[in-house]
């Protein structure tokens, strides 16, 4: 069985299934930003590496679909914004949050972190190992996160799995992917993690701060 460890290096060793470096031409749409929503982090968790599907000093793997969500963080001209600080939280496979405000808080999965932070490298680049999004209540699936660069610009948004049927039915979706070029920025396309993790899927999103 594959460590946590060997989990994340193969992810960067597999980088070749879905190509890191940045496509992005100038003046390119921005990632549009979105609403953070009422269950950002009321505190943080002990954990809170790039490994949202493991928790440091539990046995148990979160519930869920595993997804390998990587891509560089870049300003609208394509260059990489080195060194900023990128966030992702969302819902367990139960479609519940560890927050206070959470209804049913109580049956979350305590195996899944539930929030990740990592800083991006050199080439602005970033990854984490987190679950497929699942659906609850009025949203389409998705996964919230928070990108800060170096020189003060932040950006909050969402990304939502491509081709979802709930997508259309969900307001903030909508009102994000009304321009054709930033729907492209919001919704991931999964692929097969082969090379990095089976039976898990992979996703490559650049965040595009404008």
């Amino acid at each position: 069985m594959l460590s946590r460890r060997d989990l994340l290096i193969g992810a960067s060793a597999g980088a070749g299934l879905l190509p890191l470096g940045s496509a992005v031409a100038a003046d390119q749409a921005p990632t549009p930003g979105q609403t953070e929503g009422p269950f950002y982090p009321a505190g943080f968790p002990a954990d809170m590496d790039n490994d949202l599907v493991q928790v440091r000093g539990q046995q148990a793997r979160a519930m869920g679909e595993v997804l390998h969500l990587r891509g560089q963080v870049i300003d609208i001209d394509g260059r990489p914004l080195a060194g900023a600080v990128v966030e992702i939280w969302q819902c367990d496979a139960r479609g519940l949050y560890d927050h206070p405000r959470q209804p049913g808080r109580e049956r979350r999965d305590a195996a899944f972190q539930g929030y990740g932070r990592m800083t991006a490298d050199t080439d602005g680049l970033y990854r984490f190992r987190t679950l497929k999004p699942v659906a609850y209540p009025g949203r389409a699936p998705h996964i919230h996160l928070k990108a800060a660069a170096g020189d003060g610009r932040r950006l909050t948004s969402q990304f939502y799995v491509a081709g979802d049927p709930r997508n259309e039915g969900d307001g903030v979706f909508r009102a994000a992917a009304r321009d054709p070029r930033q729907r492209a920025r919001i919704e991931m396309r999964l692929e097969p993690a082969s090379g990095i993790e089976p039976g898990a899927l992979a996703a490559k999103m650049d965040i595009v701060i404008g």
